[in-house]
């Protein structure tokens, strides 16, 4: 195996978690509906507040990653919701759905080996896909870290 092909494995792996972390699936997945907008004492989040940051965080990576006419949003207002608990039952699922979604475009931006993950991004500011798929990476254990903190003060987590 190549170095660049052994990389890329890495980064996907990492993107994927679960070597180090609980995985983003083991978070989510059977998630009580009942808890999803409750906060845990000491805590400044809900479990759909970190969801929708989470996916609205890796999405904004990913435009960026690819989208020479990428704005940035608001910050900090443009990358949290403003509720607290889901507006309806379907939309953790469809949270959820496009999270992983748009892990996996990143995985496949990644994988490509037409992606040239060393170069500099034409419209960025010296960033590469290499820093970006590893802020992502970053990014997301530290939040699906929070999650799995907040099942466990809400009893919702078996160890």
């Amino acid at each position: 195996m190549n170095h660049d092909q052994a990389v890329r494995e890495h980064i996907v792996s990492l993107l994927q978690g679960g070597q180090a972390h609980a995985t983003f699936d083991a978070a989510v997945d059977d998630f009580p509906a009942e808890l999803r907008g409750k906060k845990a004492k000491g805590l400044p989040h809900t479990a759909w507040m970190l969801l929708e940051h989470l996916r609205i965080a890796q999405w904004d990576i990913l435009d960026f990653s690819r989208n020479p006419k990428y704005a940035a949003r608001d910050w900090p207002a443009g990358y949290w919701p403003k509720e607290e608990a889901p507006p309806s039952p379907s939309a953790w699922d469809k949270s959820v759905k496009a999270f992983r979604a748009d892990l996996k475009a990143m995985q496949d931006m990644v994988k490509d080996p037409k992606t040239d993950i060393f170069a500099k991004i034409p419209w960025g500011e010296g960033q590469t896909i290499l820093r970006e798929s590893l802020l992502a990476a970053d990014h997301n254990a530290y939040h699906i870290a929070q999650l799995v903190d907040l099942r466990r003060l809400l009893g919702a987590w078996d160890d």
